[in-house]
């Protein structure tokens, strides 16, 4: 065994690998648990293409990996051929992953939900406050020694108190997003949609009404019928809708154009959802503009001249990064891998976070192609 690779619980008779090392003891604690021997990558950087395949070998039962890992056919034909019947995505995202050609393999994919739906929804809040109130141009002027004393007409930004704020992709963590804006700052909320989210639409209804009842104006909520009409309405846009061929360049030039002049666009979803290079044209020609990345089209590369732009706050994919989101994250993995290779079933009985306590159900937390590889979901 190399030395960028960690053996755990060697006695095991499953072989585990984990692409990377996860926070906390739990995950690792489930899989010993169950009998597995778990060979951890400790290597900080992304494993290549080749060195992936090379650690399945030629007997693997389950992979914990990565999101910034392309597991295409090729890859997962690999893993099948070790013998591999799980694999979980440390991520509640899968779009690295080929679901179908897992599933006519006959290989599970697992992944993490829920438990970063907070974290990610607070780090999308953050950066809306930090690209609207011009946090990080302010950071940079005080550490360069600029600051002489209160100026009235320095670094202004936007007040966004009773905005329109603009969803696209009312799932889980958008709506946690969107409650914490609107209830946190008496926004009206539209948002995009492929279906109506009708508790979102209620929550902010009776929000709505609280307010009238203690003699505040009151919030709205309503489904946008294009996307183009909610960019054109919405002061804040933020993003956070699966990536797949439709969201693809969601945003490119075009639609960039039909925000308002002084719009702040929050992407907290997958870096790909916008036309990186047209983004970064619009912000140079629109200085009132404000951004907030958390994820980038290349990743971990940027478009040329993004990184150079004083109206675009950028982070480096922080959204799920709690101490103890990654820890649940991890936990719900190694569930995940444990429950598939013991025959469980998949869940099909409301929170996941069921799985994160000492004595959680039988089962497969979070099984994206359940029915395709015929797992047969257990209800609560």
């Amino acid at each position: 065994m190399k030395k960028e690779w960690a053996i755990l619980n060697p006695a095991g008779a499953k072989r585990i690998v984990a692409t990377k090392d996860l926070p906390g003891n739990t995950w690792r604690k489930v899989l010993s648990e169950n009998d597995c021997r778990i060979e951890v990558c400790t290597s900080p950087a992304a494993l290549a293409v080749n060195k992936l395949r090379s650690a399945l070998g030629t007997t693997c039962d389950g992979v914990i990996g990565q999101l910034n890992e392309t597991w295409d056919n090729d890859l997962l034909s690999a893993l099948h051929a070790a013998g591999g019947r799980v694999y979980c995505n440390y991520a509640v995202g899968f779009d690295n992953v080929d679901v179908r050609a897992a599933t006519s393999l006959g290989i599970a994919i697992g992944n993490t939900p829920e438990v970063l739906t907070e974290a990610t929804a607070e780090m999308g809040v953050a950066l809306t406050f930090a690209a609207a109130r011009r946090v990080t141009e302010a950071d940079d002027f005080m550490r360069a020694g600029k600051f002489t004393g209160w100026r009235h007409s320095l670094f202004l930004g936007e007040l966004l108190t009773g905005r329109t704020l603009g969803v696209v992709g009312a799932g889980r963590i958008g709506s946690a997003y969107a409650r914490m804006m609107v209830e946190g700052h008496k926004m009206s909320l539209m948002y995009f949609n492929t279906k109506p989210n009708t508790e979102l639409e209620n929550y902010v209804a009776s929000y709505g009404k609280f307010l009238g009842g203690v003699g505040q104006s009151s919030v709205t909520c309503r489904r946008a019928s294009t996307i183009e009409e909610l960019l054109s309405a919405a002061d804040v846009i933020a993003l956070f809708p699966a990536l797949n061929e439709k969201t693809f360049h969601l945003l490119d030039g075009k639609r960039l154009s039909l925000m308002k002049e002084h719009a702040v666009l929050v992407n907290l979803s997958r870096g790909p959802v916008i036309d990186e290079t047209a983004l970064v044209q619009h912000c140079r020609t629109h200085p009132n503009f404000r951004a907030g990345l958390d994820v980038y089209e290349k990743e971990p590369k940027t478009a040329q001249g993004l990184l150079a732009l004083s109206n675009v706050v950028l982070a480096p994919h922080l959204g799920s990064a709690t101490l103890w989101t990654r820890e649940a994250m991890a936990t719900l993995a190694a569930r995940n891998v444990a429950a598939v290779l013991n025959g469980f079933p998949a869940w099909d009985g409301g929170s996941v976070l069921k799985f994160l306590g000492e004595s959680p159900p039988k089962a497969a937390p979070s099984i994206v192609n359940a029915r395709g590889v015929g797992m047969i979901s257990l209800e609560s």
